[in-house]
């Protein structure tokens, strides 16, 4: 029988569509045993990217997917012929309805999670809860509520959970990284991130909005703690277009270059955000914007007097510029498109000798072993996201903390949020850090 404790954990999170077994699973892996995986939500990332990223390193490491938890019966049957034609699938590949029904197996120690944005947190804490390691797609949460509760819930399990922003496993950017910590690039003074793409199509499935029926899914349990609205097939698979259900541009695409900033400065959240955008070209019933501003300010809370400011933009609309991430110094600058250091803008000599200070050059060079991710709907894997998928795999053969582990997700999170709730009202947004909580004023 459950006890009193048990009972009140399962009760509590049914509410929010998430719900456990009476006894949680919980397995020591032994180090030549295989790994087994469950997918939840077979989705486009996951069939593109995350799995051709699992298969790169599946053999050498020892693992296979086992099942899948789709609520649309027709992801699962697709889920089920893809794996095994890639050969990643358990001769006993099992297919579940939900994600009850997943963690409640008892041949199942991983699962990868790549659902809806807004479901990610509580599917991880689902997860994690149940005993299970975790590799969850980013954005990790779409709103604060849920961030504490999944990193709560990760603390307390002491499982390894890897989210996926994969710049942290990537070559380049960790030279960047070490190179800023040096010293010998100086104080980061500004940062300026593009993310611009030309595709009407992204996000968008009409195809599969006219052919999917309101009886092919659980609706309800899709919305989790989101309103109870009526059902809306756009919703339910172009739910990127449609806040509460996504952010949109800075879930998708800012989590990933912001978390680079908490990276390399050091700083766990912006102290405030302004932001701007609309929907200025694609007028096809989307909620979220198409284009999309965004400027932080970022610092010590003990100290306004050091800190630097994060310029953030991106269009959905033409794709000029394309990605950009250039962080500055006084000194020139790191240009994480090419792969450079520069002297760029740096402080010249003759500017430096009208105000009697030495001139401030950085010293060209490269980053180490460059990795770029690519800005296309369909990457159909890519290096960057390879070698995180590893990191993630090696860590649960280990027990070391991952790259990119819970906690950095909860970061980009509320860097997000902020941003989004700055968008939403019109208003700057603070980060109250002695309540860990916004202050929109």
């Amino acid at each position: 029988m459950e006890n009193r404790r048990d009972f009140i954990k399962k009760t509590t999170l049914a509410g929010l569509g998430v719900t456990f077994s009476a006894s949680s699973y919980a397995r020591i892996i032994g180090a030549n045993e295989r790994v087994r995986v469950g997918v939840i939500g077979f989705s486009d990332r996951f069939r593109q990217s995350l799995a051709p990223s699992f298969a790169n390193h599946a053999k050498e490491l020892n693992f296979e997917f086992v099942a899948v938890s789709d609520l649309w019966e027709r992801r699962r049957n697709e889920a089920e012929a893809f794996l095994k034609e890639k050969g990643l699938a358990s001769s006993s590949f099992v297919k579940c309805r939900n994600n009850d029904e997943l963690l409640d197996r008892k041949d199942v120690d991983a699962v990868m999670i790549s659902t809806a944005d807004f479901q990610h947190a509580l599917h991880c804490a689902a997860a994690v809860e149940s005993g299970r390691d975790v590799y969850v797609e980013k954005p990790f949460a779409e709103s604060l509520e849920d961030a504490r509760k999944a990193l709560k819930a990760v603390t307390n399990s002491k499982k390894i959970v890897q989210v996926g922003s994969q710049r942290r496993s990537a070559p380049n950017y960790h030279a960047a990284n070490e190179y800023i910590k040096s010293g010998k690039f100086g104080d980061i003074s500004m940062v300026e991130m593009t993310w611009n793409v030309n595709q009407p199509g992204r996000w968008r499935r009409p195809k599969l909005v006219s052919e999917i029926r309101q009886e092919d899914i659980d609706w309800k349990r899709f919305l989790m703690n989101r309103p109870n609205v009526a059902w809306d097939p756009r919703k339910y698979l172009e739910y990127r277009l449609f806040y509460p259900y996504s952010s949109g541009i800075p879930g998708q695409w800012m989590s990933h270059q912001i978390d680079t900033v908490h990276w390399f400065s050091g700083l766990d959240h912006p102290r405030s955000v302004v932001a701007n955008g609309g929907v200025y070209v694609w007028k096809d019933g989307r909620v979220n914007p198409d284009t999309f501003t965004a400027v932080f300010d970022y610092g010590p809370d003990n100290d306004k007097t050091k800190g630097f400011q994060v310029l953030y933009s991106s269009r959905m609309h033409n794709d000029a510029g394309g990605v950009k991430e250039y962080y500055f110094s006084n000194g020139g600058m790191i240009n994480l498109d090419t792969n450079k250091i520069s002297p760029e803008g740096g402080l010249t000599a003759g500017a430096a000798k009208e105000m009697g200070m030495q001139a401030n050059m950085l010293a060209e060079q490269s980053l180490a072993n460059a990795v770029k991710m690519s800005t296309s709907a369909n990457t159909g894997g890519d290096p960057m996201t390879s070698l995180h998928v590893r990191n993630w795999m090696e860590c649960v053969r280990s027990r070391q903390e991952p790259n990119a582990p819970a906690r950095v997700g909860f970061n980009h999170s509320v860097a997000n949020i902020m941003a989004t709730t700055a968008l939403h009202t019109g208003k700057r947004v603070t980060w109250d850090s002695v309540k860990q909580d916004m202050v929109v004023s």
